[in-house]
C-alpha cells in the first residue's frame, strides 16, 4: 500500500490533496499546526489516516516528521503544501518575517528532512506547491515572491544533487496560479481564480506522471512564459495592484 505525507493538509489545496490520495487508497500522514481541522480526512479512513500536529517553523518540526514516517512504516510520497503570504506593499515587518520563516526556513527543514530520509531508505517522491509568483519580483508581495523563487530554485538543485548521487528520489515543483484558498481570504480582484478541486486533480495528475515542473494551469503557462521574457527595465517600472 502507498504511503504518503500531506504537510499542510488542514485547508485549501493540501487539504483536497489529502481527500483524493485517500480516495485513491494511500496510507496518508496529515499534518498541520491545527489538527482540529484534520477530523474530517481522519474520519473518512481512519484505518488508513493518521495525524499529526506539526509547526514547520518550530524546531524540532523535523523530528516530528520523521516520528510520523515512523508511525506509518515508511514513506513514498512527500507533499509539501505548508505556506503562508500576504499583499504586503507596506512591508509590514512581521508580515515579511513570518512569510521568510515559514516559506523559506520551514521549507528547506521540512524537504532536507525528507530527502535524508529517501537518500538512505530506497527513494521516493518529493512535491511541493511553490507558485507561478515565484517567476519575477513582485511588488505588491515581496516576501512572499522571493520564498517563492527560493522554493524554485531550491527543488532544482536538490534535483541536481539527487541525479548527481544516481538517488531514487524524484521531484514535482508544482507552481499554481490563483487559486480560491483561505490564502486570498480578504482579498479581492484576483484574475483566472481556481478552485482548490480543479487544483487537485491537475496535481494528483503531475505527480502520478512524475512531472518535473507543473504550471497550473494553461493560461497561466502562457502568462509566465510572457512574464519571463519581459525585460528587467520594464518589470521595474510595472505598476502591480
Amino acid at each position: 500500500m502507498r504511503k504518503a505525507i500531506v504537510m499542510g493538509a488542514s485547508s485549501g489545496i493540501g487539504h483536497e490533496v489529502a481527500r483524493l490520495l485517500i480516495a485513491q487508497g494511500w496510507t496518508v500522514g496529515v499534518a498541520a499546526r491545527r489538527t482540529d481541522k484534520l477530523t474530517d480526512l481522519q474520519t473518512s479512513a481512519p484505518e488508513r489516516v493518521i495525524t499529526a500536529q506539526i509547526d514547520v517553523t518550530n524546531s524540532v518540526a523535523d523530528t516530528q516528521l520523521l516520528q510520523l514516517i515512523g508511525r506509518m512504516g515508511g514513506l513514498d510520497l512527500y507533499f509539501h503544501a505548508a505556506g503562508i503570504g500576504w499583499q504586503n506593499p507596506n512591508l509590514d515587518a512581521n508580515k515579511e518575517l513570518k512569510t521568510m520563516e515559514t516559506n523559506a526556513l520551514g521549507f528547506t527543514r521540512m524537504v532536507d528532512c525528507v530527502y535524508r530520509f529517501f537518500e538512505t531508505n530506497g527513494g521516493g517522491h518529493i512535491a511541493c506547491i511553490t507558485s507561478i509568483a515565484g517567476t519575477k519580483g513582485l511588488g505588491p508581495a515581496p516576501a512572499y515572491s522571493a520564498t517563492k523563487a527560493m522554493q524554485n530554485t531550491y527543488l532544482q538543485a536538490l534535483e541536481q544533487l539527487a541525479n548527481s548521487k544516481h538517488l531514487n528520489i524524484h521531484f514535482t515543483d508544482i507552481r499554481p496560479g490563483f487559486v480560491d484558498t483561505p490564502l486570498l481570504a480578504g482579498t479581492s480582484n484576483f484574475p483566472m481564480l481556481m478552485t482548490t478541486e480543479k487544483v487537485a486533480q491537475s496535481i494528483m495528475r503531475a505527480i502520478n506522471t512524475r512531472r518535473h515542473v507543473c504550471v497550473i494551469d494553461t493560461r497561466w503557462r502562457i502568462l509566465t512564459y510572457l512574464w519571463r521574457h519581459i525585460p528587467n527595465w520594464v518589470w521595474r517600472r510595472m505598476k502591480l495592484n
